[in-house]
């Protein structure tokens, strides 16, 4: 089956991207997607108290929509350290039929009209911010949602991390056995040899103690690894 020009541009940028994934990367993630729960509660609260009259709190609340938009952004279209919507599921969450992105996108813009209201003391304030604060629940209800699909893509990372890890280590005990059968077997040509072998048995020793070093390497990173 063809890919469409659209579809395959994205599967180049999801290939790129998970290029560039690891546990620091994922963290990140999930620490801005958090932000955007903290931060869009926060707007809200104090749009509530800028209506009221609060000094300070219009200020306030638009300096948590300014994190929010940047940490969306950063989540959605990623920059020099994030990758931005990178794999298929991320991408469902977004903008398919779950909508995210344009549910996140619209209290933006509600959120901007509102603070621009309660600036100019516009009549249409309070309407605004009912309307901000009635969207806070099915915002709220996307971006839990959101962050879960993080934690959960984070943890599969890890998982596969760690299989890969076993994999190689695996290979190289592999290579560390038959290393040691060759230096066995050549400590005992050497010792056959007399003299001549003497110096070929004290390479045969190196070799033996490089495959140890190589064992307890293997053993360190598997307890590293929680293994």
């Amino acid at each position: 089956m063809l890919h469409s020009g659209e579809a395959l541009a994205r599967d180049v940028r999801a290939y790129r991207a998970a290029s560039r994934m690891t546990g620091e990367v994922y963290s990140t993630l999930i620490n801005l997607s958090g932000r955007r729960r903290f931060t869009s509660q926060r707007l809200v609260l104090y749009a509530v108290l800028a209506a009221q009259g609060r000094d300070g709190a219009l200020q306030v609340s638009k300096d948590a929509l300014a994190t929010f938009r940047d940490a969306h952004k950063a989540l959605v279209e990623g920059n020099a350290e994030l990758p931005g919507v990178f794999c298929d599921e991320l991408h469902e969450a977004y903008f398919g039929t779950e909508g995210s992105d344009e549910t996140i996108r619209a209290f933006i813009v509600l959120a901007e009209r509102t603070h621009e209201a309660i600036a100019s003391g516009a009549r249409a304030a309070q309407a605004l911010l009912d309307q901000l604060v009635d969207s806070g629940t099915p915002l709220l209800a996307a971006l839990n949602s959101l962050t879960q699909l993080y934690e959960t893509l984070a943890r599969r990372h890890s998982a596969q991390a760690r299989k890969q890890l076993v994999g190689v280590m695996s290979d190289i005990e592999s290579i560390a056995k038959q290393a040691r059968i060759v230096s066995f077997n050549a400590q005992i040509v050497a010792s056959r040899a007399g003299a001549p072998g003497r110096e070929f048995s004290v390479v045969a020793a190196e070799l033996s103690r490089i495959t140890s070093h190589i064992d307890e390497l293997v053993r360190e990173a598997l307890r590293n690894s929680g293994g």
